[in-house]
């Protein structure tokens, strides 16, 4: 769920002017949205449960994830950061609330989990409150680059710019390993 832009963005909130209040934003903002689509899929009661793997399906999804590594892979030299990025140094807690809402809940991987979890607990006959703990998990890996400037105070002054940094100049690389990450979990 926090592969990728996700977890870069919630690195470059963290070191933003107002860190502070756009990290809240951001994380409120991928609440609701992450809540929606559970809820929305679970009140569909469309389940998931005892439903084999379509074996052809199966197959397009594990080239399409292999097309896309070589794709990242061969234009990593020449690829340049997404345009919103740039702006989330300065974010305000509105751009912060939208771009948690947005990636969280309208990013294809995502609505497919959130999809999945709402379904599962509808084909279990479990109650959706039993999402929280999907929901708090995720928060709380999209948390960890602001309270780790709550924790470490100075030290996160230097050590998030170096993460940031890293991830934008090897951001080809992050790609691939979600990517991977993606075959791995399409492949299980």
């Amino acid at each position: 769920m926090v592969a990728g832009p996700q977890f870069l963005s919630a690195v470059f909130l963290a070191t933003s002017h107002h860190w502070r209040r756009a990290s809240l934003a951001y994380l409120l903002g991928a609440t609701v949205s992450i809540s929606l689509v559970v809820s929305a899929v679970y009140a569909t009661g469309i389940g998931i449960a005892g439903r084999t793997q379509s074996r052809p399906l199966l197959e397009v999804v594990v080239v399409a994830i292999l097309a896309a590594m070589g794709y990242v892979f061969w234009t990593r030299e020449t690829a340049d950061p997404p345009t919103w990025m740039s702006h989330l140094e300065t974010a305000t807690p509105r751009f912060a609330f939208r771009l948690g809402f947005l990636l969280l809940g309208f990013f294809p991987t995502d609505i497919l989990t959130s999809a999945a979890v709402g379904s599962y607990l509808a084909a279990e006959g479990r109650p959706v409150t039993d999402a929280l703990a999907f929901v708090a998990a995720t928060l709380l890996l999209l948390a960890l680059p602001p309270l780790s400037v709550l924790v470490l105070g100075e030290r996160a002054d230097r050590l998030l710019p170096a993460v940031r940094n890293w991830m934008t100049t090897n951001a080809w690389l992050v790609n691939e390993i979600v990517l991977l990450v993606f075959l791995v979990l399409a492949l299980t």
